[in-house]
């Protein structure tokens, strides 16, 4: 299997930026798809991100195009999550999941999820 761990959520005002880390253990990678979903209470899990392992190909919801830069580091087997320009409707906890099989854009199709890191965003 393929393990998880998401940091560098926190509390940062409207505007800021943060940048969340994802680091993978377990399985090669180099079949998998990397996202990043959140979630606030009382709404569906959203797509942000997603990033193929094996060429880097990303993707984004039209939400956060031009504000948010996923990308990998295959040395430490991390995914990074840079979130600029950050505004309220942001603020959410913040997964990565992986898979092989996915469809982009839907969480459901994910196998492996990280526990997740809390993004505030104070206006």
């Amino acid at each position: 299997q393929v393990q998880l761990v998401e940091s560098g959520g926190g509390l940062v005002q409207a505007g800021g930026s943060l940048r969340l880390s994802c680091v993978a253990s377990g399985r090669t990678l180099s079949s998998y798809t990397i996202g990043w979903f959140r979630q606030a209470p009382g709404k569906e899990r959203e797509f942000v991100a997603a990033i193929r392992w094996s060429g880097g190909s990303t993707y984004y919801a039209d939400s956060v195009k031009g504000r948010f830069t996923i990308s990998r580091d295959n040395a430490k087997n991390t995914v990074y999550l840079q979130a600029n320009s950050l505004k309220p409707e942001d603020a959410d906890d913040y997964y990565c999941a992986a898979s092989v099989k996915v469809r982009i854009g839907s969480w459901r199709h994910m196998e492996y999820w990280g526990k997740g890191t809390l993004v505030t965003v104070s206006s």
